[in-house]
């Protein structure tokens, strides 16, 4: 066990680390977090999915950012980035500049596979603490799979999965639909085992 006692910083001064450094960070409880550097196929995920949302955009009052949008649950005090962050309407940000940490998405998709259950169970019960978020989706890197979050007027959240290149993903806070086909577009999947065996690999 190490004895070296941990270093807390406060929010102000991971902000102003974050937007010095190289690479991006979360922050929690005093604490900050490095994140890890994305495959091939989780960004082309994230950059299929913002071009798609986007083009549906047009003459909506809706934005899509990447992933170098910080986003604040302030409900909770964790600083973190999603993959895509949708917002519909006024953005809000924490300061009036430099308007980089946003504080009402509306939809939020994270591409998982290494981070998967952390995404869907710690960070969740983050997200689910924003008040204007409405939708939560996470996509699978290993195959043509989306888990799909909805919040009800009762505030419970219903689930829902989608798989297969032939089928589409409704997304009806924000009016947009996107073909898995397209969100998984150039996206290479690893042989299943069945396929290995069959090969003789």
């Amino acid at each position: 066990m190490s004895s070296v006692p941990k270093q807390y910083v406060t929010a102000a001064q991971y902000l102003s680390i974050d937007r010095r450094a190289e690479y991006k960070s979360e922050f929690f409880q005093g604490e900050m977090f490095a994140k890890a550097g994305g495959t091939e196929s989780h960004n082309l995920i994230i950059m299929n999915a913002v071009r798609e949302v986007s083009l549906q955009f047009k003459g909506k009052p809706c934005k899509v950012y990447p992933s170098d949008m910080r986003v604040k649950v302030s409900q909770t005090g964790l600083y973190t980035y999603a993959d895509v962050t949708v917002v519909c309407g006024e953005a809000r940000f924490d300061e009036d500049a430099p308007r980089d940490t946003l504080l009402n998405p509306t939809v939020l998709f994270e591409v998982s596979e290494s981070t998967e259950a952390y995404d869907r169970g710690q960070k969740f019960a983050h997200y689910r603490r924003i008040p204007s978020l409405k939708e939560y989706v996470l996509i699978s890197q290993d195959r043509p799979r989306v888990e799909h979050f909805v919040r009800q007027p009762d505030g419970q959240w219903l689930f829902s999965e989608v798989e297969g290149l032939d089928q589409v993903l409704h997304l009806p806070s924000i009016g947009v639909s996107l073909s898995l086909a397209e969100l998984f577009d150039r996206v290479e999947f690893p042989a299943a085992p069945d396929a290995d065996v069959a090969a003789g690999r």
